[in-house]
């Protein structure tokens, strides 16, 4: 799915927020960043979905060398094939809960209203969020907003999933219920998912954990120290 060698990112200063990192994730394979807050994790899940960018490094997706591609080849990548899920959900404030889960649909187009609005509410049923579908993000709690956050990430079927601390919001139940979905899109569909998160419970359910740590990214096996 994507393979990214010796990839650097410079804080404004300069000075490296990390480098030499090395990553290969395959589709079909979930995967946990931890790492203490401010190491880099957050950014180098922004860069993998196209919203930022590395320093220096090489970063292919699906044999591509990202380099190469178009601002239009980079947009399109994003509305097709990412879901991202965002730590502090980046609702539209207003449009209403259903509006929200359907705009990346919007974005990629082809889709009729009525097919839409019933892939939307498909996606809200998942995360236990249809009965709130009209209601503004204002109305909601920030663990409801995480939901919709969530069925939005998900609703086109994207083949890279990308997680910024998707349970920090939830309750233990609800939180589990969320990896619960996103394990059965790797399993089912064949999607990636790439997981930063500080719960260890949850990085110990991915097939692989890393660790940010000391400007470079390394494998962890937290299963056994914990």
């Amino acid at each position: 799915m994507l393979s990214i060698r010796e990839a650097s990112k410079l804080l404004p200063n300069g000075a490296p927020l990390f480098s030499g990192v090395n990553l290969e994730v395959s589709a079909g394979e979930a995967v946990a960043i931890v790492g203490r807050s401010g190491c880099g994790k957050s950014t180098l899940l922004s860069i993998l979905g196209h919203l930022d960018r590395f320093d220096s490094g090489i970063y292919e997706m699906q044999g591509q060398s990202v380099a190469t591609w178009s601002t239009a080849d980079i947009d399109r990548t994003r509305s097709e094939r990412i879901g991202f899920i965002f730590q502090r959900f980046a609702l539209i404030p207003h449009l209403s809960v259903l509006e929200n889960v359907v705009v990346p649909l919007r974005h990629r187009g082809g889709v009729d209203e009525t097919r839409l609005k019933q892939r939307g509410m498909a996606a809200l049923v998942s995360v236990g969020m249809d009965h709130l579908s009209r209601r503004l993000p204002r109305k909601l709690s920030g663990g409801e907003q995480q939901r919709v956050a969530i069925a939005r990430a998900l609703v086109h079927s994207p083949q890279l999933i990308l997680a910024d601390e998707p349970t920090g919001s939830l309750d233990q139940s609800t939180g589990s219920h969320v990896i619960d979905i996103l394990r059965e899109r790797v399993t089912d569909q064949g999607s990636s998912l790439i997981v930063v998160t500080h719960d260890l419970d949850v990085a110990a359910r991915m097939d692989r954990i890393l660790r940010m740590e000391e400007g470079t990214l390394r494998s962890e096996n937290i299963r056994d120290s914990t």
